[in-house]
């Protein structure tokens, strides 16, 4: 589900196409936008406190063969929850398991190579500090 929160729409899509045909889910629950509180602590420990509402969009479907698949993600495409929710609901088909995530390999390639990229933006500009000893005299 990681994969597909990272996912961009056409991604899902391509990954849908890529896994053959696939009947038309039932909605269990039409894709739908709404608001969460979004939480945070001081220091990763501290109180927690309420930070801010984000904009998130949820779907579920159930497949033909009776499987359902739940998807939450921020933004509000509609579209893109619904394909994720449909992805869901096919990796829990056991035998198309392996399947769905060889379709979904691209995504986490795609992200693997953002994250390096982005650790290296950010080692380049890493100022290392160091305490020299005083003398107390």
């Amino acid at each position: 589900m990681a994969l597909c929160g990272e996912a961009r729409a056409e991604e899902l899509r391509d990954a849908l196409s890529a896994l053959g045909a696939v009947d038309a889910p039932e909605d269990l629950r039409p894709p739908e936008t709404g608001l969460v509180m979004t939480r945070g602590r001081i220091g990763g420990d501290g109180q927690p406190f309420n930070l801010g509402e984000a904009t998130v969009t949820r779907a579920a479907v159930r497949l033909g063969t009776g499987e359902t698949g739940f998807a939450y993600h921020l933004g509000r495409d509609r579209a893109k929850a619904r394909l994720a929710a449909t992805l869901d609901a096919l990796w829990q088909v056991r035998e198309r398991r392996a399947a769905v995530e060889a379709a979904l390999a691209p995504v986490a390639t795609r992200r693997a190579e953002e994250r390096s990229a982005e650790a290296r933006r950010i080692a380049a500009t890493r100022v290392n500090f160091f305490t020299m000893a005083r003398g107390e005299d």
